[in-house]
C-alpha cells in the first residue's frame, strides 16, 4: 500500500515508518519541528520525505495514498501553554489532512490523540468517559477527535483516534525536554546526575513502549471500522519512584532523585488505561517496563 505519515521523522512516527517500509511504500510529510532525519537513517533509501507543514498540504503535490497516519501535531502540553496559537495550528492542520483524504479517497485516517484528555478523571480511564478539557493541549486533541467524527458523518471517511498513554522508547532525543520521563530520567542517570522529580515521586503513569504503540497503529490500519477511539496503554501504572528504582537496577547504580516542589497547575497525578476496547480487537502489549527499559538502554538513539 501507499501510506502517508505526517510527523514521520518524530518519535512515534519514525518508529512507525521503520515498520511500515517492510511491506509498504511510505511518504513522510514533516516540518521537523520536533523530529529529526537522524531517526530515519536506517530506512532513508526506502522513503520519500517532504519537508513541509500539514497546514500546507493543499498546496503540495503529494502522491495519492491509501492510508494516512496523522501524527504531525505538537505533542506536549507545555508547548501549547507557551504558544496557545498551536491549538489553531493543530486543528487546521488536521482539517487540511482530512480535506486531502476526502479528495484522494483514502481508505482510512489514523490519528494521534492523547490520554491527557482524562485529566481530572479518576482512573482507570475509559474511552466512554465525559471529557473535561483542562488546558490548550487537550482542547486541541478533543476537537480533532470531533472533527474526525464529522468527516465520517459528512463524507464517509473512516478514521480512528488513538489516545496514547505515556509512550517511551528509541528516537526521543529530538524531543529534548518534551521527551517521556522514562527517557529523561535515563539520560540524566547515565551521566551520573540526579534526576529531578516534581513532588514526591508517587505520581504514576501507564508507560507504554513505542513498539507496542506501533503494533496498535498497524493493527488498526488493517481493521474495518467507521470511526473509533481507542486507548493505547498497558493497563498497568508505575510511579516515578518505581522507574528510578528499575533504572538503578538496570544501570547498576544507586542514584537518588532530587525532589522539588510541584510548579505545575492541573498536574496529572495518575494515568491508567482501561484497555478492554483495544484488547477486544486482538491487541496485546509485548513489552513490560523492564523489557522496554532494557531496549532503550541498549539503543543508540
Amino acid at each position: 500500500m501507499k501510506i502517508l505519515v505526517t510527523g514521520g521523522t518524530g518519535f512515534i512516527g519514525s518508529n512507525l515508518v521503520e515498520e511500515l517500509v517492510r511491506e509498504n511504500s511510505v511518504v513522510i510529510l514533516d516540518n521537523l519541528h520536533s523530529g529529526s532525519l537522524e531517526n530515519l537513517k536506517e530506512v532513508k533509501n526506502k522513503i520519500e520525505i517532504i519537508k513541509n507543514s500539514c497546514n500546507n498540504i493543499s498546496n503540495l503535490k503529494l502522491p495519492v495514498v491509501d492510508i494516512i497516519f496523522h501524527l504531525g501535531m505538537p505533542s506536549s502540553s507545555p508547548m501549547y501553554k507557551q504558544n496557545p496559537l498551536l491549538v489553531g495550528e493543530a486543528i487546521n492542520g488536521t482539517i487540511s489532512v482530512f480535506e486531502y483524504a476526502k479528495r484522494v479517497k483514502v481508505k482510512k485516517v489514523i490519528f494521534a490523540s492523547s490520554s491527557s484528555l482524562y485529566n481530572g478523571l479518576q482512573p482507570p480511564h475509559n474511552e466512554n468517559m465525559d471529557i473535561k478539557v483542562t488546558d490548550y493541549y487537550t482542547e486541541a486533541r478533543f476537537c480533532i477527535e470531533r472533527i474526525a467524527k464529522l468527516y465520517n458523518v459528512f463524507y464517509g471517511i473512516k478514521s480512528a483516534g488513538l489516545r496514547f498513554f505515556s509512550v517511551y522508547g528509541p528516537h526521543e532525543k529530538a524531543k529534548g525536554n518534551y521527551a517521556n520521563m522514562v527517557s529523561q530520567f535515563l539520560w540524566e542517570m547515565k551521566k551520573g546526575k540526579s534526576p529531578i522529580i516534581y513532588g514526591d515521586g508517587t505520581q504514576s503513569r501507564d508507560f507504554v513502549f513505542v513498539k507496542d504503540v506501533v503494533r496498535a497503529l498497524i493493527l488498526i490500519m488493517n481493521l474495518e471500522i467507521e470511526h473509533e477511539i481507542y486507548n493505547v496503554g498497558t493497563g498497568n501504572s508505575y510511579s516515578f519512584n518505581d522507574i528510578i528504582e528499575v533504572l538503578n537496577d538496570k544501570l547498576n547504580t544507586n542514584i537518588k532523585p532530587t525532589y522539588i516542589e510541584m510548579p505545575i497547575k492541573n498536574y496529572v497525578d495518575r494515568t491508567l488505561a482501561d484497555t478492554r476496547k483495544i484488547k477486544s480487537i486482538g491487541y496485546q502489549t509485548e513489552y513490560s517496563i523492564e523489557k522496554g527499559i532494557d531496549e532503550i538502554i541498549s539503543s543508540k538513539n
